[in-house]
């Protein structure tokens, strides 16, 4: 669907989220509570003699209605499967709800805080969870979610942000230039890699995602669920050293392994896919610039400081890919 660049959510005051919800028969009593969100708005709303729910708007023109309802079936099937994670609620035979122009979404409130990395308990507990979660994913097939690519994630925002100007002149060529041979370092490294399962993933995995609570996690907001390779997943749950990752994603697979089979073929694609969220990132932010969200989240997204750290840190992860992948633990299952 074509984004809309301008303001999309100005006509989403604080009346129009209660009376929203109150169009689906839920009674409110006036309590209201944005939550960090900036491609979507997100509140939680009280209910009266209820426990408050959590209702989330979605950024219109972004995704089509049949990508969103299957996010919102994929989250069932999961919750199916016996896996904590927070889906949608159906209210009046569906999820995916309207209110004066709007896209909506209801779920439960669930509390709970990022989980800690680096722990091994913490880590073998997400590697069991995960390898569940991809076990259900490799049973279907998306029709309407995006798939993972390099152009995608790569070429298309790496060009957008050189043909609208978003970098100073100064930095332009040398931002081309890099992300050339990025983009190469790139395609080597899938071609290393081989033909890899593809699977319905979370697709946006990272701590924040991760709700932690009684030594379990609970997973929420799978707005960027889609197809892709396993290591999607995983790669954001590692941090530190070259031996420190090792380590971690030892623990993270040999629970993993447990539920679902992994390729250590895709260790290749780790910093690959690092970088390409690198640069899919800074289109991101151009993208939304005219959300007013967005200037005030993010001031310093339009100083030279910023593109010239950003240039930086991307010639870091050519050095990176030019390393060879790492090495899982000898008797790992």
């Amino acid at each position: 669907m074509p984004e809309q660049s301008t303001r999309p959510f100005a006509g989403l005051g604080p009346e129009t989220v209660l009376e929203s919800i109150e169009s689906l028969g839920l009674l409110t009593d006036g309590r209201l509570l944005p939550l960090g969100s900036y491609e979507n708005r997100v509140w939680q709303v009280g209910l009266d003699e209820r426990e408050p729910v959590v209702v989330k708007f979605y950024r219109p023109g972004r995704w089509s209605d049949a990508a969103i309802e299957e996010e919102h079936r994929f989250s069932a099937e999961l919750v199916d499967g016996g896996l904590s994670v927070v889906a949608p609620l159906i209210l009046g035979g569906t999820t995916l709800q309207r209110y004066s122009g709007f896209r909506f979404a209801v779920f439960p409130r669930r509390g709970g805080h990022a989980p800690e990395l680096a722990h091994e308990p913490t880590l073998r507990h997400l590697g069991r969870v995960l390898g569940r979660m991809h076990a259900i994913g490799a049973s279907g097939a998306f029709n309407h979610r995006p798939r993972l690519t390099v152009a995608e994630r790569g070429d298309e925002p790496a060009q957008w942000l050189i043909e609208n100007k978003w970098l100073p002149f100064h930095l332009e060529k040398p931002f081309e230039q890099l992300c050339r041979q990025l983009l190469e370092a790139i395609r080597a490294a899938y071609e290393r890699a081989g033909n890899v399962r593809e699977l319905r993933l979370h697709g946006d995995c990272h701590p924040g995602n991760i709700l932690w609570r009684e030594e379990q996690a609970h997973f929420v907001d799978l707005d960027d669920c889609l197809t892709g390779p396993a290591i999607q997943d995983l790669w954001m749950l590692v941090s530190g050293d070259r031996h420190e990752r090792e380590q971690q994603f030892g623990w993270v697979l040999t629970e993993y392994r447990q539920f679902q089979d992994f390729d250590a073929r895709e260790l290749h694609l780790i910093e690959p896919l690092r970088t390409l969220r690198m640069i899919y990132y800074q289109a991101w932010l151009a993208r939304r610039w005219d959300d007013p969200a967005f200037p005030a989240a993010f001031p310093w997204f339009g100083e030279d400081r910023h593109w010239e750290t950003v240039i930086e840190q991307l010639k870091e992860q050519l050095g990176e890919m030019a390393e060879p992948p790492l090495r899982l633990p000898e008797n790992l299952p």
